[in-house]
């Protein structure tokens, strides 16, 4: 028999489709990791998850609010980022070849670090546009971080 995780503990929140949304976001990630008492990586989270809603603001093109679904289970910390465009994320699903970002350049670094950071990622279509989304492992404090693949 294989353990189901308990009901999650979860947040819903609408955020501006502008920059001011990252570091809202920031901050409810931190909230939200600060209520458990074994806590996911938070500072990581919170880097992750600036950098999807960035990438969101950024690349939908104003159509609507982003939101922000942060889920917390025993074992694990889920943050996804909902937006109005359907368009997949570029290079984020582990598997594909990794396209180094040029040094020279500002920008092109976020995807490379949620797939690098995260133990999971990836993106899913909604009835609205898309999901996306990464996890981080919960660590209590008797136990050791979990290793990332």
């Amino acid at each position: 028999m294989t353990p189901v995780d308990p009901a999650p503990t979860s947040w819903r929140v609408a955020l501006p489709h502008s920059a001011e949304a990252v570091p809202i976001a920031r901050g409810l990630v931190r909230s939200a990791l600060a209520d458990l008492d074994a806590a996911a990586d938070g500072d990581t989270a919170e880097l992750l998850t600036a950098e999807l809603v960035a990438n969101a603001v950024e690349h939908t093109g104003g159509l609507g609010p982003i939101e922000l679904v942060v889920e917390l289970l025993p074992t694990r910390c889920q943050v996804e980022v909902h937006d109005y465009d359907p368009a997949p994320p570029g290079d984020l699903t582990a598997g594909g070849p990794v396209t180094m970002p040029d040094p020279l350049q500002e920008h092109g670094r976020g995807l490379l670090l949620i797939r690098t950071l995260s133990t999971a990622c990836g993106h899913r279509s909604t009835e609205h546009g898309k999901a996306v989304w990464f996890t981080l492992p919960v660590v209590t404090p008797a136990s050791p971080a979990a290793p990332r693949s």
